[in-house]
């Protein structure tokens, strides 16, 4: 199989930037050229590209991939790189998950907490400019 970037895109889902993005990070290797210049994908693109589409789509970060994408290409290692890897996110999405819940009380009981009648007894307003009213003062913004 021999395809344009444009095809790739096509097949994997992927937009055409993002496929040279990774290209240029170094997590897909670089596709044999036409004597054009045209790039030609093969079998072993599609599949990289998949790995990191989905590892994206679970939340790991370029730099675990790069990671993962090194342990994958030497399966002859054991895998305890990649399950730390792995335990690592986990923890990660299980701290971003508590603090989402926090903030979610926290709206809850400011919208449940106004009485709509006006802008200067509003308690959202209130709430937002005076973090002292806060329910969970230590509340960090997500990033």
């Amino acid at each position: 199989m021999a395809l344009s970037i444009g095809e790739l895109a096509r097949r994997t889902g992927a937009k055409v930037q993002t496929i040279r993005y990774y290209e240029q990070a170094g997590l897909m290797p670089e596709p044999e050229r036409t004597r054009g210049g045209q790039r030609r994908y093969g079998d072993s693109h599609a599949r990289r590209l998949a790995f990191i589409r989905h590892a994206r789509a679970l939340g790991f970060s370029l730099q675990q991939i790069r990671a993962l994408l090194d342990l994958a290409d030497h399966p002859e290692q054991d895998c305890t790189g990649a399950d730390s890897i792995a335990r690592e996110h986990l923890r990660e999405v299980k701290a971003r998950i508590a603090a989402l819940q926090s903030l979610k009380r926290e709206l809850t009981r400011m919208v449940e907490q106004c009485d709509g009648t006006s802008v200067s007894q509003c308690r959202v307003i209130e709430t937002l400019a005076d973090h002292t009213l806060c329910a969970a003062p230590r509340h960090q913004p997500l990033s």
